[in-house]
């Protein structure tokens, strides 16, 4: 019996040990190829080629999703945020000047609260870690979402203090993303990769 929980405890550290190097991999191997073609981009003088970006895929995202994504990083520069840390969550207000852009933020942001919800991680390469507490408690949280002149208000809350912290923390990384764009993303990488 002490045999059989022994082989069952180690075959558990295996099984999360290499969950663990499967992700650092991941993250290596996209760093790399991210690099990559960043370099032969920026040598053909292109910039990121946003519409054929491998990151902003996803083991569940749809076609129309990743391109959402492409056109709010390709026009990061319209979009400007506000956001209020409420003791029990978070009000953000995120707007763009372009109407074309500001249709595409609506769409994403009704889309992902809508997926937070029902559990429904679009597993988005580049996503933040920070958003894995937030799709496996997303029944836990209240959600509010407005379109005013303001622009797209949400107001998202929880009794549980580990998801309003991760309620927090992924609201400074939107709006890192919607100040620096893709060079955000990459920063953040980086420093995953590093640790």
């Amino acid at each position: 019996m002490r045999k059989s929980k022994i082989v069952i405890g180690v075959a558990l550290v295996a099984i999360g040990l290499g969950v663990a190097f499967k992700d650092t991999i991941q993250m290596r191997m996209y760093a790399v190829m991210h690099s990559s073609m960043h370099d032969r981009h920026s040598a053909n003088g292109m910039g990121h080629d946003m519409q054929n970006m491998p990151g902003l895929r996803g083991g569940n995202a749809s076609q129309a999703e990743s391109d959402e994504l492409a056109v709010m990083f390709e026009n990061f520069d319209t979009i400007t945020r506000e956001v209020t840390n409420l003791p029990n969550g978070i009000r953000t207000v995120t707007r763009s000047s372009d109407e074309d852009v500001m249709a595409v933020l609506v769409s994403h942001v009704v889309g992902m609260v809508d997926r937070v919800g029902r559990g429904d991680d679009p597993q988005i390469f580049i996503q933040s870690p920070t958003l894995d507490i937030l799709f496996a408690n997303g029944a836990e949280m209240q959600s509010q979402i407005e379109v005013t002149e303001e622009g797209i208000v949400v107001v998202r809350t929880s009794a549980d203090p580990d998801v309003v912290a991760g309620l927090h923390t992924h609201a400074a990384e939107v709006t890192d993303m919607a100040e620096r764009g893709m060079q955000a993303v990459h920063d953040a990488m980086t420093q995953r990769v590093g640790n």
